[in-house]
């Protein structure tokens, strides 16, 4: 189950071991954009299975082969929406799990000068289609983006929000539990602390250059 830190009652913290096992390995240095993005697809799954524990469900008379039987059936539309880009690596994973979710795209970026978010492509519909909606971003540091996500959302409509992180640092959960109480945020670490320019530590670096093979040498 996952762990809940006294400070935060938002947050969820996934302590199975096979999410443990394979942090390990996506922070370590030596891991190839191939392995990292295996990786991110792995623990996005397992955290994602977690996070989706309360979805509502309705019941549905099935047949197995010998007889009928009183099964369920998924009730809550599911929306994923990925923070660009870091966040694409972590949609297969949840279509995975929900194959029929819808899937919105928000892009953010932010300003290295200020740390604070800029919106730069959103394609969300007019109106909520959704009842879910699960926000992608393999990093919560400073809080800005997710924060200014979740705005977007509720002005979209949306009603229930969760947050799906890889890794988050104390700063950016207590930014966005602050200002949106009612988001619950899954993880699977919490991390020190950000350092002057608000990346996470001990983190694993910048998740979108680690995937795509973008950082340099």
């Amino acid at each position: 189950m996952p762990e809940t830190p006294p400070d935060f009652p938002t947050l969820h913290v996934s302590r199975h071991p096979a999410v443990l096992h394979k942090l390990a390995l996506l922070r370590t240095v030596e891991t190839e954009p191939k392995k990292f993005r295996e990786l991110v697809r792995e623990i996005s799954w397992l955290v994602g299975y977690e996070a989706l524990e309360d979805a509502r469900v309705r019941p549905l008379r099935v047949r197995t082969p010998l007889e009928e039987i009183e099964g369920a059936e998924l009730a809550d539309r599911i929306g994923l929406i990925p923070i660009l880009r870091a966040g694409l690596g972590m949609v297969d994973a949840m279509l995975e799990l929900m194959p029929t979710a819808q899937v919105w795209h928000l892009g953010l970026f932010r300003d290295e000068r200020t740390l604070r978010p800029v919106e730069y492509y959103n394609r969300l519909p007019d109106t909520a289609t959704v009842d879910l909606c699960l926000i992608l971003d393999p990093m919560l540091a400073t809080g800005g983006s997710a924060t200014a996500a979740i705005e977007v959302l509720k002005d979209w409509g949306a009603s229930r929000i969760k947050l799906l992180n890889l890794i988050a640092a104390p700063e950016g959960v207590r930014t966005v539990a602050t200002a949106h109480p009612d988001v619950a945020i899954h993880c699977a670490a919490l991390d020190r602390q950000l350092d002057e320019r608000g990346y996470i530590l001990p983190g694993l670096g910048d998740a979108g250059d680690r995937q795509f093979g973008t950082g340099g040498s």
